[in-house]
């Protein structure tokens, strides 16, 4: 009974965010064609690491240059201080025209709502991870390999205790602490306080959008 409250609340949540948003998301769609003429709509991106250890697609609005990840192999160097600040670039030189603003205020993240109509991804719930991103911090945080399975028990969220807690700007340690946390507890009304909180914590520019 519990699970089916929460996958109605998903659906609920989802929904309503979609008829919402729709003229954003029309209107964000017609920019990137116009300012990214030669890709897709949305980013190709590797898969994300779900629900019990399964690999999905995540949609998300692209906000990068054709092929961004491929982009990586021409560029050793970048990739390996992309690793090492945590999966993230301040200043990405991948980043097409408007990406800034897209990624400040998660804008680009609004497709995932279709993820949570499919059953891939809750409202709330933990980041969702690159698998390689996964395998490449329990190597340098070793001690984090606990947290990291137990934060794979629910499906990853759109927003998160990582997310309003200072998102881009934690430490893996302590990011995956807290999404393993949730976890334990996860609770609906846990989800719905963590919800209200979003807002003020995109607003406040607490980090960057995953």
């Amino acid at each position: 009974m519990k699970e089916l409250i929460e996958r109605l609340f998903d659906i609920t949540v989802a929904l309503i965010a979609i008829i919402l948003f729709a003229p954003i998301i029309v209107c964000v769609a017609i920019f990137i064609k116009l300012v990214s003429p030669g890709g897709p709509v949305l980013a190709d991106i590797p898969d994300r690491v779900g629900k019990d250890q399964q690999k999905f697609r995540m949609y998300k609005f692209r906000s990068m240059i054709v092929n961004a990840h491929k982009w990586f192999e021409e560029h050793p160097d970048v990739f390996d201080e992309y690793k090492k600040n945590n999966f993230k670039l301040d200043n990405d030189p991948r980043w097409i025209k408007g990406a800034r603003f897209l990624r400040k205020y998660s804008i680009d993240e609004f497709p995932q709502f279709f993820n949570i109509l499919k059953g891939d991804m809750s409202i709330v719930g933990p980041r969702p991870y690159y698998d390689f991103e996964l395998v490449e911090q329990e190597k340098v945080f070793p001690n984090t390999k606990a947290d990291i399975e137990q934060a794979l028990v629910v499906k990853p969220g759109i927003t998160g205790p990582w997310q309003i807690s200072g998102r881009a700007n934690i430490n893996f340690p302590e990011r995956i602490k807290m999404d393993a946390d949730y976890a334990k507890s996860k609770s609906l009304i846990k989800d719905i306080m963590i919800l209200v909180i979003t807002p003020i914590a995109l607003f406040t520019k607490k980090g960057e959008t995953y």
